[in-house]
């Protein structure tokens, strides 16, 4: 009796299983709406102002450019709170210098990393494309009004961040020609899927 009740209760349960699986396929083959309604078509003007991408080898560059004398005066007001008057002081990552103490050959590297960790993280020595740099800032800085730069005044901020870092002059002017020609000391010790210029 008791295989009986059980053998019974198996057929029950898979003639249900298959009742649900026919009846979940009819529903299925409702098609769906065209048009859901979330969200909004999105306006030219809008994907150009996130389409901004800039590659290594400068291509999306913008019209436009800035000087080493004009950057140093907008990171005076825009980039000194966080940064400091020199790119190395002030709470946010270090911005000018190379790894310093923290070199590559120094057997203690990763205790010193531990301790100061923000050493490590500047522009002239982990940065391996100026273009990045430009990239960067156009995007995210400052950090108070991300994108409220012009593309001059971030070409300007990158001419000057490039200075602070030993690696354009003092009389440098930064464009979509010359920033990709300035070579980043991290481009030797890093690997990247782009094909060199």
């Amino acid at each position: 009796m008791r295989k009986r009740i059980t053998t019974g209760l198996f057929g029950l349960f898979w003639a249900c299983f298959l009742y649900m699986a026919l009846l979940g396929t009819g529903h299925a083959q409702v098609p769906a709406p065209a048009i859901i309604g979330l969200g909004q078509p999105l306006e030219p003007e809008l994907i150009a102002r996130y389409a901004i991408t800039v590659f290594p080898d400068g291509r999306n560059l913008p019209p436009g450019q800035g000087s080493v004398v004009q950057g140093a005066a907008l990171f005076q007001t825009h980039c000194m709170g966080c940064h400091g008057a020199k790119g190395i002081e002030g709470p946010a990552a270090r911005l000018a210098g190379s790894d310093g103490f923290i070199d590559w050959s120094d057997p203690f590297r990763v205790l010193r990393i531990t301790k100061y960790p923000l050493l490590v993280q500047s522009v002239g020595a982990r940065w391996p494309y100026a273009t990045t740099v430009f990239d960067y800032v156009r995007r995210a800085m400052p950090y108070y009004a991300p994108k409220s730069l012009t593309d001059d005044e971030v070409y300007a901020i990158t001419a000057h961040l490039l200075h602070l870092n030993d690696l354009v002059d003092g009389d440098a002017v930064m464009n979509r020609i010359t920033l990709p020609r300035v070579v980043m000391p991290a481009q030797a010790k890093t690997v990247s899927a782009w094909p060199e210029p």
